[in-house]
This record gives structure tokens, C-alpha cells and sequence, in this order.
């Protein structure tokens, strides 16, 4: 199991060290790993999408050149999936099963996996920001889940994906856009560059008033940045991150002593916490560290 759960978690484990991830050696690591018996032809109507997938639009014209891609040359590279109560989940390959789906075919070939759902969380996010041309707001959104699950800085996760430590903030400073303002974005109706201007001010009102007047003045994002200025409206103040989280050797710890002791650990600052639900429980844990209390 030991050896199985290696193969599998080879390029994981990468979000948790110092390591460059780099989502094409990942999937090269699961294609050379997989035997015969982890390769068939399944329905593509009984695959369903990997539940942690970011992304949630799809350029249709790309979609469409895949299929025709598909039509003429067939798939090269297989899905991965994992096996469902009913069926399959995607764990990498939406893109491809899509279009796939458009160009006619009934089945497609899928390397079958038995991935957790920390790792097809893990695998879906990593897939997404290195091989697909995601929106800004979903991209924002997988860089935010990716830094709270590696307890990650935003400059360690610059580092790990190969961005800038300002590329990285403007990005997630998208997140505290107003939905409707977030939406203008997805659909294309206001570029990167607004929303980035849009995203330093502080008064969702004032944010929404502004979009629409750089849509219906077709205003450059110079010309937003300007009228921003002239009118010193109150912006964001700069915040560090870079003390909230922590380091990658308390990660690591925080992951061992959960497997050893089956609940979440928390490793700050000289302080070491382990909740427990009950009496029943604290005893539990306290018997896996190997303390006894004689006479109690």
C-alpha cells in the first residue's frame, strides 16, 4: 500500500516541500506508473467533472478546435479518472473529455487512479493554473484554495508556480471584488487590467459605478487608473500576508502528526494544539502518544 500510495502522491507531495511544481512531470509520473489494468475505454457518459474543479467556464471556440483536433487525429493523451460509487470523476483531462464529447465520441481512453479527495482537490487546482487559460476570478479563486491548503505565503506559492509576488497579490486581490463586478470579469466584459484597478478601492459601490462607466465609455484601463486617482478614492491599504502563515517544515509536521494521531494538528509559534471531541477521545490520543495516567 505503502509503495501504491508513492506512486500516486509522487509531484503531491510537491505542494508540501520546496520544490517547483511542475504539472507535466506530475502526469508523466502517473502515465509511467500505470500498468495495463489501469487503462481502459470508459463511457464518456459515465464520467462526471472532478468536484473541485476551479474552473467553471469553458471557451467554446478552443473546445471546438480540440474536437476537431480529436476528429482527426483521435486522443493522444488519456484522462485520469478515479473510480465513483456510480461511474468515474475526472481528476485531469476536462478540456479533453468536452471536446472529446463534441467530436462525437462514445468513449475515451482514462488511466484509473485511486486518488483521495485532498489529492483531486490538489491535482484539479495545479492542473488548471499550469496547462489551462483560466479566467481571472477562477484563477484568483485556485491560487487562494491552493495557499490555505499548503499554508503557503503568497511568495512561496510565486516561487512554486514560477509568478511574480505582484502578479500573485493582484491576482487575489480580484477576490474582494463585488460579485456582480466579479461576473464582468468572468464574461469577459471587463479585462485583467480594470479589475486590477477596480480591485484597489475600497467602496463596493463606488466599484460597481465604475464598471459600468468603463463599459458604457469603453474607458482604457489608463484612462479607469486616471479617474481613480484625480478623484482619490480611498483605496485598499497594503497588508503583508507573508507572517500568517507558516513554514513548510510545520506543514509537513502538522500532516505526520495527523496521520499518526487521526485529527487535525495545529503547529504555531511554540505552541503545538490537538483538539479532541470527548473525554473518549482525548484518552485515545493520549494512549496513541503513549501516556498513561496510572490510577485514573
Amino acid at each position: 500500500m505503502e509503495t501504491k500510495r508513492k506512486a500516486l502522491g509522487k509531484g503531491l507531495e510537491q505542494l508540501f516541500s520546496n520544490e517547483v511544481i511542475n504539472f507535466e512531470n506530475f502526469e508523466k509520473d502517473v502515465v509511467k506508473s500505470a500498468s495495463k489494468n489501469d487503462i481502459a475505454e470508459i463511457k464518456i457518459s459515465d464520467i462526471r467533472s472532478n468536484p473541485y474543479q476551479p474552473r467553471k467556464t469553458f471557451d467554446e471556440t478552443t473546445l471546438q478546435e480540440l474536437a476537431d483536433s480529436i476528429k482527426e487525429h483521435g486522443i493522444i493523451e488519456p484522462v485520469i479518472v478515479k473510480k465513483a460509487i456510480k461511474g468515474y470523476e475526472l481528476v485531469a483531462g476536462e478540456r479533453r473529455t468536452k471536446a472529446a464529447k463534441l467530436a462525437g465520441l462514445e468513449t475515451i481512453p482514462a488511466i484509473i487512479k485511486d486518488f483521495n479527495d485532498q489529492e483531486m482537490m490538489e491535482i484539479a487546482l495545479i492542473e488548471n493554473i499550469q496547462r489551462e487559460d483560466l479566467n481571472p476570478i477562477d484563477e484568483a479563486n485556485a491560487y487562494q484554495k491552493i495557499i490555505e491548503l499548503g499554508h503557503l505565503t503568497q511568495e512561496e506559492f510565486a516561487k512554486k508556480f514560477g509568478k511574480s509576488r505582484s502578479h500573485v497579490t493582484n491576482m487575489l486581490g480580484l477576490l474582494k471584488l463585488p460579485f456582480s463586478v466579479k461576473e464582468l470579469v468572468e464574461k469577459k466584459e471587463l479585462s485583467m487590467g480594470h479589475a486590477r484597478a477596480l480591485s484597489k478601492i475600497e467602496d463596493a459601490d463606488k466599484i460597481k459605478q465604475l464598471a459600468e462607466k468603463v463599459i458604457t465609455n469603453n474607458m482604457s484601463v489608463r484612462e479607469l487608473e486616471a479617474e481613480i486617482q484625480e478623484t482619490k478614492i480611498p483605496k485598499h491599504e497594503q497588508q503583508d500576508r507573508s507572517y500568517e502563515t507558516k513554514s513548510i517544515r510545520n506543514t509537513i509536521y502538522e500532516r505526520l502528526m495527523r496521520e499518526k494521531v487521526g485529527t487535525k494538528v495545529k503547529i504555531t509559534k511554540k505552541k503545538i494544539e490537538i483538539p479532541y471531541d470527548s473525554e473518549k477521545d482525548l484518552e485515545r490520543i493520549l494512549e496513541i502518544l503513549g501516556i498513561r495516567i496510572e490510577g485514573v
